[in-house]
């Protein structure tokens, strides 16, 4: 905000002063994508030096953003708008012709040597002796492709893409479609013989709209994302299209979340998360990745394709055992409890659940967080809860929020959550592993008292792109599909409870309400410095036992903090600046990449 008064103040654009400052920067903080996306790390990221140490914090989930950055969906209604935008961009193109032609000129130009500079195309052949003022420079750049050397040019060109995607979005919609999945090889061997064009003008789609967006001088940039993602899927399926098959193209005929709704989707899905980060590894001496809930940190290598010169997993140093977890495997009547699928819409797994809720609200004081696998089993396990009676006398105890997939929503309903723990009433919130609130939102001190984890988060083990994935790991790396979702349920598990303890005075309980935690080979998978807190009277609890330890543990946290214990988990600023260390030696041509699991909040 200072930065953008400051700007006004001198009529400078806040953004790219911004830009021009990193270079002068010693430390740099944004967002993944600035680093992972290479269509904004070109323009970001693109004059760091060599030397400099990359940390990627919370990087629990690291593969998926890499994968992210390289995935495109298209549907319907986005085709419909990049025809728009084609009539638009047709529009502007023509009217500059007739005002200012030499813009247009000069655009191109620009356009040549940039893929230049980025290596993308050979050097202009006129500077290597086929100098002549007859043929136009167009002709001697004969590496660019000639169907979007003009603007004009480009748009129809991309107005056939446009076609053909539409195309194949009516025939999976259509009564003989249905699921179909194909490599983009052969997706692309339909597209070239389909519309008769070539597969090199589509590598230069996006770089070539982009740079005519520029030309034009198109202030809302909003208003073309629609033709940016057709440009960005097919320069992502034409320059990976060669060799292992490392994308996959699925196509549904329905790709909504509403359940009947016909809105069909073509899938650019990235299957290896290693292509995204290799860039980096190769560029930056130090790659330093790390979080809490790297567990367990051997399966990062293998997804993402590096050596770590260190590799290390660290407990949480504390004074005094302020961590809590349990283990709840049945209810108070000893009937089982456990989200999996034949058991989750279970009567006596709902009610169990809703009675161990209501027994640990009464226990509890202040702020209680509920995370659910899915939002549709939240929304039907409360349905079923209000039918029996349950919400009803939990609110005797504390209020009740939820989290909703409309953001506006959830902030009003955490700011009120906050609200009735500063006054005493205590609440408690339902939301979801893998939405907002288990990412970004911290519960510390009598905001988050006690996680709940109602069931293991696995992910949706039918959805086409994740079998697509499974089967890319298991073939090329070795990796086994039940030990990935396995590892991908624990890490967001941990990543939900962990939202209960932010400090070294802070303290609070972790709940896991399944069966299916009391296995080896699920509880094996949490992070260090929760399981050095598991003890083995915290397993396989039921209700009434684990309400027992939560009295105890409340009361022991109840007493007064000792200062003098505290001090000793911590450092004073003389020992900091003695522990200032020399200096790393780096060997030419090598990467340290260091993988580590932090424990300390």
């Amino acid at each position: 905000d200072q930065l953008k008064k400051w700007g006004k103040q001198k009529g400078w654009c806040p953004y790219y002063l911004t830009r021009q400052a990193i270079n002068h920067a010693n430390i740099l903080v944004y967002n993944y994508q600035y680093m992972l996306d290479p269509k904004v790390a070109k323009m970001v990221s693109k004059e760091l030096e060599s030397e400099s140490i990359i940390v990627f914090d919370e990087a629990h989930n690291i593969d998926s953003v890499c994968i992210e950055a390289l995935s495109v969906t298209l549907n319907e209604q986005g085709l419909e708008k990049a025809i728009r935008s084609l009539g638009r961009l047709n529009s502007e193109v023509n009217r500059i012709k007739k005002s200012d032609n030499e813009r247009l000129q000069q655009e191109y130009q620009n356009l040549v040597n940039g893929l230049i500079n980025q290596g993308l195309i050979d050097q202009a052949a006129n500077n290597i002796g086929l100098a002549s003022n007859v043929l136009a420079p167009d002709v001697l750049n004969a590496t660019i492709p000639s169907n979007i050397r003009r603007a004009e040019h480009f748009v129809a060109f991309m107005r056939k893409v446009v076609n053909h995607l539409k195309a194949r979005l009516s025939a999976i919609a259509g009564p003989n479609g249905g699921v179909q999945s194909e490599t983009p090889l052969s997706f692309l061997h339909r597209m070239t013989h389909g519309t008769s064009i070539e597969v090199k003008p589509l590598r230069f789609s996006y770089s070539r709209l982009s740079s005519l967006l520029r030309t034009l001088q198109v202030s809302n940039l909003d208003e073309f994302n629609a033709l940016t993602d057709v440009a960005d899927f097919v320069t992502l399926l034409s320059t990976y299209s060669e060799g292992v098959a490392k994308f996959a193209i699925i196509m549904e005929p329905n790709g909504s979340s509403i359940p009947g709704a016909l809105d069909p989707v073509i899938q650019l899905a990235c299957l290896d998360s290693s292509l995204a980060i290799a860039p980096l590894f190769k560029r930056f001496g130090s790659v330093i990745i790390t979080s809490g809930t790297l567990s367990p940190i051997d399966l990062y290598p293998k997804l993402l394709q590096f050596q770590p010169c260190v590799s290390e997993s660290l407990n949480m140093s504390t004074f005094r055992p302020c961590i809590r977890p349990l283990i709840i495997t049945r209810g108070s009547d000893q009937l089982g409890v456990s989200t999996k699928f034949e058991d989750r819409g279970k009567t006596s797994v709902i009610r169990n659940y809703g009675a161990m809720l209501m027994e640990l609200c009464r226990t509890i004081p202040d702020g209680v967080v509920s995370f659910f696998t899915s939002y549709s089993y939240m929304e039907y396990v409360i349905s079923e809860w209000e039918s029996m009676g349950v919400l009803r006398e939990l609110l005797k105890s504390k209020l009740v929020f939820i989290e909703t997939k409309d953001v506006v929503e959830t902030t009003l309903a955490l700011d009120n959550y906050r609200r009735a723990c500063d006054c005493g009433r205590g609440a408690v919130f339902f939301s979801v592993a893998r939405g907002k609130v288990s990412e970004g939102i911290n519960f510390d001190r009598h905001y988050g008292r006690a996680v709940i984890m109602f069931g293991v988060p696995f992910q949706y083990t039918l959805s086409h792109v994740l079998r697509a994935r499974l089967e890319y790991l298991q073939t090329h790396y070795q990796i086994r599909e039940q030990d990935f979702l396995n590892f991908d349920a624990l890490r967001q598990a941990s990543q939900c409870v962990g939202r209960v303890i932010r400090s070294k005075i802070d303290y609070g309980l972790m709940i896991f309400a399944d069966s299916r935690y009391n296995r080896h080979d699920k509880r094996s998978k949490l992070p260090k410095w929760i399981l050095q807190f598991l003890h083995e009277e915290y397993l396989n609890l039921s209700t009434d036992m684990a309400v027992q330890h939560v009295r105890q543990f409340l009361r022991i946290m109840g007493q007064s903090i000792d200062q003098v214990a505290l001090q000793s988990v911590l450092l004073t600023l003389e020992e900091v600046e003695r522990m200032n260390p020399p200096p790393m030696l780096q060997s030419s041509g090598e990467v340290d990449a260091i993988l580590a699991e932090d424990g300390d909040q």
